[in-house]
């Protein structure tokens, strides 16, 4: 996940997301599977024996018999993470969404700027860090990337075009401007 997705997650979480594994597979198994295995495991994308051994495990650090987390392989941890990841907190993440989409966001990055301009070019990036209110259209539209599974390069693109317009054009200056997102270092996004 990049930092863009990062950024925008970030924003729509009220309370972070649980940290330990048995925490993480306790709120699959209590709020999403209902307590069925198979539709554990069909949220998680495991088999349902897998689903059921963790279940198991589960079980017993409640109960005190073993303590530590739930066994289980990297691939299976990320993916624990990233079921609970789309599910976590789902109204306030729309919520958040539409305020972003019909308000706007307000964006602050700190990256590499490049930039192509008519007459003479500079292609020589310089280092930013950028603080500006963009409309709820930027906002739609990183969202919709977002939720496409689009490339951080994509995404940058659609966030360099947007800051393009309403930072580095604004007031009508620098028209023939074209602005490239070369390094992102980090980023932030207000409602």
């Amino acid at each position: 996940m990049g930092e863009i997705d990062e950024s925008l997650e970030r924003v729509e979480r009220t309370r972070p997301l649980p940290v330990h594994f048995n925490t993480r597979l306790k709120f699959l198994w209590e709020k999403v599977a209902k307590e069925d295995t198979a539709k554990l495991a069909e949220a998680v994308g495991v088999s349902v024996r897998t689903a059921q051994r963790w279940v198991h495990a589960l079980r017993a650090v409640a109960a005190g018999e073993v303590t530590g987390d739930v066994p289980m392989s990297k691939a299976n941890a990320a993916k624990v993470e990233q079921a609970v990841r789309r599910r976590w907190q789902p109204g306030v993440r729309r919520r958040t969404r539409r305020r972003a989409e019909t308000q706007g966001l307000t964006v602050t990055l700190n990256a590499y700027l490049g930039f192509d301009a008519a007459g003479r070019s500079t292609d020589e990036p310089r280092l930013r860090t950028i603080t500006q209110r963009m409309p709820g259209e930027v906002a739609r539209r990183l969202y919709q990337a977002h939720d496409a599974g689009r490339t951080q390069a994509e995404q940058e693109r659609i966030l360099a075009e947007a800051f393009q317009e309403h930072y580095f054009k604004q007031g009508g200056r620098a028209q023939g401007l074209q602005v490239v997102i070369r390094d992102l270092g980090w980023m932030d996004v207000e409602l």
